[in-house]
C-alpha cells in the first residue's frame, strides 16, 4: 500500500527529524512526503478596506519568502534522495491547517516533530502536537 504523509515543517530542528523520518518511510514504502507549510494567520475584521489590501499584499510576499527561503531547499534536497515530494503552503491555524492538508491531500499518516518555532506561542495557545493528537482524521506520528 502507498502512503501519502504530510510533514508539518517549519526549518527547526524538530521539524527536520520528522520530515527525514517520513523520507525513511517513503523510500522503503513507496510513499509520497507532502511538506505542509503554515504560516500563521490571524484575521482582524476591524481593519480598513485599505488596510485589508496592503495586509494582502504583505501575505503574498511572505507566501513568496516562504517558498523560495523554505521550501525550495528542502524539496531539492529530498528530491536529491530519491523522495518522492510535493508542497502545501498556506496560512491559517497550524493544528487546523495541517489536518485539512491531510484530507485533501488524501494522506494516510501526519508526521510532525515534537518541538518547532512556536514553543513561545504554544505555552500560551496550547501546542500544535496536542491538538493534531486530538482532531486529526488520521494517525499522527510524534518525532523527537
Amino acid at each position: 500500500m502507498s502512503h501519502k504523509m504530510v510533514v508539518g515543517y517549519d526549518g527547526s530542528n524538530g521539524s527536520n527529524a520528522a520530515l527525514e523520518y517520513a523520507a525513511a518511510l517513503a523510500k522503503a514504502q513507496g510513499g509520497t512526503v507532502v511538506i505542509a507549510y503554515v504560516l500563521e494567520w490571524s484575521p482582524y475584521s476591524f481593519l480598513t478596506p485599505t488596510e485589508l489590501e496592503e495586509r494582502h499584499m504583505r501575505r503574498q510576499e511572505e507566501l513568496k519568502r516562504a517558498e523560495t527561503a523554505v521550501l525550495a531547499p528542502v524539496v531539492e534536497s529530498m528530491k536529491s534522495k530519491g523522495v518522492n515530494v510535493t508542497t502545501a503552503l498556506k496560512y491559517g491555524h497550524i493544528a487546523e491547517t495541517l489536518c485539512a492538508i491531510a484530507e485533501e491531500e488524501g494522506a494516510t499518516q501526519i508526521i510532525i516533530g515534537r518541538t518547532g518555532h512556536s514553543e513561545l506561542s504554544s505555552r500560551v495557545f496550547g501546542s500544535v502536537v496536542g491538538s493534531l493528537a486530538q482532531a486529526a482524521p488520521v494517525p499522527v506520528t510524534i518525532v523527537p
